[in-house]
């Protein structure tokens, strides 16, 4: 499999389910992990961080873009981001499904972007299904956040720290706890 044709099926929502998938993307994590390796272990100067998150990626990165290691990634070619992102140290993304964050986006200390679940049932729970998460323009996401799969996150949208995103939240709103409800708006 290639990353275009993994890329292509990831859109559809199907389950993860084929031996053929299932190779593909152990060799992805595999890839992954060495490149995380190797900038989780030692001191880089911010455009070294930036040629190694282009490595995983797959693409260059926005000079603008500032990311505080240690970073963790499963797959990391499904990662999007835009100009003066910042994002903190220790987060995890699961980006199989897709993750996008746009421009002026701000991400705290130990925040999980999950784009995979498995079914409900006993019988699927063996299967992973993939669906993106989208954040749009000045999202702020607070420290041990977590963005549950298919989440989409409005224009300067503000998620307190510790909360678990679970459902789209539209702009200029703050949402916070277990699972996200709405705070109150931002005027």
């Amino acid at each position: 499999m290639k990353l275009e044709e993994f890329l292509a099926y990831v859109k559809t929502g199907k389950a993860l389910s084929s031996d053929e998938i299932h190779q593909f993307m152990d060799e992805m994590s595999n890839e992954a992990r060495r490149v995380t390796f190797r900038l989780n272990t030692a001191y880089y100067t911010p455009e070294e961080v930036r040629v190694l998150l282009s490595e995983l990626f797959g693409k260059p990165v926005d000079p603008t873009l500032r990311v505080f290691p240690p970073f963790y990634t499963d797959f990391g070619k499904n990662i999007t981001i835009g100009k003066n992102v910042f994002i903190n140290a220790c987060c995890h993304f699961q980006d199989h499904g897709g993750v996008t964050l746009d421009d002026g986006c701000q991400i705290g200390h130990n925040v999980v972007f999950a784009t995979l679940n498995h079914g409900i049932s006993a019988e699927d729970r063996v299967h992973t299904y993939p669906a993106p998460i989208v954040l749009g323009k000045n999202v702020w996401v607070g420290s041990n956040s977590t963005i549950l799969q298919g989440v989409t996150v409005g224009d300067n949208a503000i998620i307190a720290a510790g909360a678990v995103v679970t459902k789209d939240v539209p702009a200029n709103t703050i949402v916070g706890g277990v699972p996200a409800k709405t705070i109150r708006s931002i005027e």
